[in-house]
């Protein structure tokens, strides 16, 4: 048995090291390590709860926005304050800006240059990766990222600025949306669905949301080349390289449901269990600090009364990661999570009654940029300019209130409690926080170290890529992890 320790790693948000035990070049187990403590549960006691709406959406640069909605969610619901009808439509816009932005940037900017490496060279599919999905350098990033920066010009009508706005309110948004804005929106978005039907799809949105299988979705791949669309591409080489059997976690997935215009949401609230659909119960999640770096409970707490207390950073644990397990278990969250939960038939066949894998979170991901985008349409048509964008209520001096939400990574949650008008306690549970979790006090790995299980490292890599696949399938924001 040897030890090889990979990290940092580039081309992922913030500090990440994984400590791999080898087997004759099989990972035999994994630990996950999260380097960076940052505090902002701490930096959150003792302040006025709408400082809630300043300070949260500045744990990180990339998913800002639904870091905001949680925290105006959780402040709503202590309240008990509804959300104003066109203001809920302007938040789901808001939302999903960000999210399919951050789907785009992940698939183009984070996970497709790893097939650039040399260590692929001498695959058929080589040059054609290479030259198009290269680090700063291949012929995709010339077309990404302009339609990625007009995509978030939504950002500017809707909430004034990204990342770090301060236009998502308990009750709503801060401003209204004139009619001439409502179409400036539609224009940005008809632009946007054009790029990905030219080049992410070479199809339209609908026949990319509409697979009803794996069988169907391979077959629409051979019928076109590989250079027919970037999607194409990307199910080239996962055919080729068998990511379907990579980065196998286990078989429990959540989903806190995603976006609210419509009285519900448009990705449903559940569980996906071994292959069986099943309700949420937010009162059974609970945090395990047994390998973490945090003064320890007696037992797993649930966060509505959770602490974080850091101890110096030594001794018994390997993260300041918490282990969030949900009734004892370890799941997975994310956009493979969110369509299992949903329903859609596609990521159900691909997943089946076992585990996700890299093929799946990845098809997942691009997935939900055409389902999202379609509802991004119908939505901008359903805003009212007239309409009430927020509404408003008095904070009581003594309240609980819990806001969860789905960022483009997964289940976030945050709960809070205000005692004499000030914040007493404020937890955060993010995404990656569910996904890169350390093992709990009965050593149950959390799903990134389960996924890592059986991956091979060829002689001589110290940067495995197997092991880069897998982490990057999970498309980690460490910032967030321990806020």
């Amino acid at each position: 048995m040897s030890r090889l320790i990979v990290g940092p790693f580039n081309r992922v948000e913030g500090d990440l090291e994984v400590r791999l035990d080898l087997d004759d070049g099989v990972v035999r187990s994994a630990q996950v390590v999260s380097p960076l403590y940052r505090g902002f549960e701490r930096i959150l006691q003792g302040k006025q709860p709408l400082d809630a709406l300043v300070y949260a959406p500045r744990i990180c640069g990339i998913c800002s926005v639904s870091q905001s909605v949680a925290a105006a969610r959780a402040l709503a619901d202590a309240q008990g304050l509804d959300v104003a009808e066109s203001g809920r439509v302007a938040i789901d816009l808001i939302h999903a800006a960000e999210n399919v932005a951050d789907h785009l940037t992940h698939f183009y900017l984070f996970f497709m240059p790893d097939f650039a490496r040399d260590t692929y060279a001498g695959e058929p599919w080589y040059e054609a990766a290479a030259s198009r999905f290269r680090a700063l350098a291949g012929t995709a990033v010339e077309e990404v990222l302009p339609a990625r920066a007009q995509l978030m010009h939504m950002m500017g009508i809707l909430a004034g600025h990204w990342p770090h706005t301060l236009g998502i309110r308990p009750g709503g948004t801060t401003r209204r949306v004139t009619a001439n804005e409502q179409a400036r929106l539609a224009g940005i978005v008809s632009a946007f669905r054009r790029f990905l039907e030219r080049t992410l799809f070479a199809d339209t949105l609908e026949r990319v949301a509409g697979f009803q299988s794996a069988d169907e979705l391979s077959a629409w791949r051979e019928k076109k080349p590989a250079s027919a669309g970037d999607f194409r591409q990307f199910l080239e080489i996962s055919e080729a390289l068998g990511l379907h059997q990579l980065g196998r976690a286990g078989s429990l997935f959540i989903s806190y449901g995603a976006y609210h215009a419509a009285g519900g949401h448009l990705f449903d609230r559940g569980l996906w269990r071994a292959g069986e659909p099943a309700p949420f119960d937010a009162s059974l999640v609970a945090e395990d600090t047994t390998n973490a770096w945090y003064q320890q409970s007696q037992g797993p707490l649930p966060p509505a009364v959770g602490e974080t207390v850091p101890t110096d950073g030594t001794g018994k644990g390997y993260t300041w990661c918490k282990a969030p397990r949900f009734a004892g278990e370890t799941a997975e969250v994310g956009a493979v999570a969110r369509q299992l939960v949903n329903g859609h038939p596609l990521i159900r066949d691909l997943v089946g009654a076992g585990s996700a894998n890299v093929h799946a979170r990845v098809t997942a991901r691009v997935l939900e940029i055409a389902l999202v985008v379609i509802a991004m349409e119908r939505w901008i048509q359903n805003l009212r300019p007239n309409g009430e964008f927020c509404n408003h209520a008095a904070m009581p001096a003594d309240c609980e209130g819990v806001g969860l939400t789905e960022a483009a990574r997964g289940a976030l949650g945050h709960w809070l409690k205000i005692e004499d008008g000030r914040i007493a306690n404020y937890q955060i549970i993010a995404p990656t926080t569910w996904n890169f979790s350390p093992r709990d006090a009965y050593g149950n790995p959390g799903a990134l170290e389960l996924a890592l299980e059986g991956a091979l490292v060829r002689p001589g890599e110290t940067e495995p890529v197997a092991v880069q696949h897998i982490v990057r399938s999970f498309d980690p924001c460490m910032v967030c992890t321990v806020h």
